[in-house]
């Protein structure tokens, strides 16, 4: 053999070597460009999730301080005085067939239809051995937390529906306690 066929055949050897070095080179670029568009699409679909997670926690917030204020609104509407009820009948006989109640003063109309309408009773109070709520006949049986002031919270039907038992009732007031903290600051 020839000098001359030795560096052709190292020649064509390098060429191959090389296309398939550029080969490699082209298919780690086009790799990359999927991985970068990949990444892209990622970091933006997590921040569409973070722009609607705001959104919602601000409308859940929104949602709640409106409740709140209708609440308001509605138990205020609801507060009966003796002056407010002579305005508006004028004997106690009138006031009585209109509520459909049977009272001897003014004072225990009102009473009456105050406590009636009251949508929520909270009671503050320290547990006592076998407490008992009259009105509502609900007992508070002395538990290992004697040392505690309990806030009694007597929720409307459509809410407790909401909540199996005060744990739920707990866990659902924590959420709402972080979001409106995360919110204020």
């Amino acid at each position: 053999m020839s000098k001359k066929s030795l560096p052709t055949t190292q020649k064509k050897g390098k060429a191959r070597l090389g296309d398939q070095i550029r080969s490699i080179a082209d298919r780690l670029k086009q790799e990359t460009d999927v991985q970068i568009k990949a990444t892209s699409k990622i970091l933006g679909a997590a921040a569409q999730i973070a722009e609607n997670h705001d959104r919602l926690i601000s409308e859940v917030v929104d949602m709640v301080e409106s409740d709140l204020n209708l609440e308001n609104q509605v138990s205020q509407k609801h507060i009966y005085t003796v002056d407010i009820l002579k305005q508006k009948f004028k004997t106690l006989r009138d006031a009585k067939a209109h509520f459909k109640l049977k009272v001897s003063s003014w004072e225990s109309l009102v009473n009456k239809l105050n406590a009636a309408s009251s949508q929520t009773t909270i009671i503050q109070n320290k547990p006592q051995s076998n407490q008992v709520v009259t009105d509502n006949n609900i007992k508070n049986i002395e538990d290992n937390y004697n040392n505690f002031e309990k806030l009694i919270v007597f929720l409307e039907p459509d809410v407790a529906e909401m909540f199996p038992n005060s744990e739920a009732v707990n866990e659902a007031l924590r959420f709402l306690i972080r979001v409106a903290s995360k919110n204020c600051f």
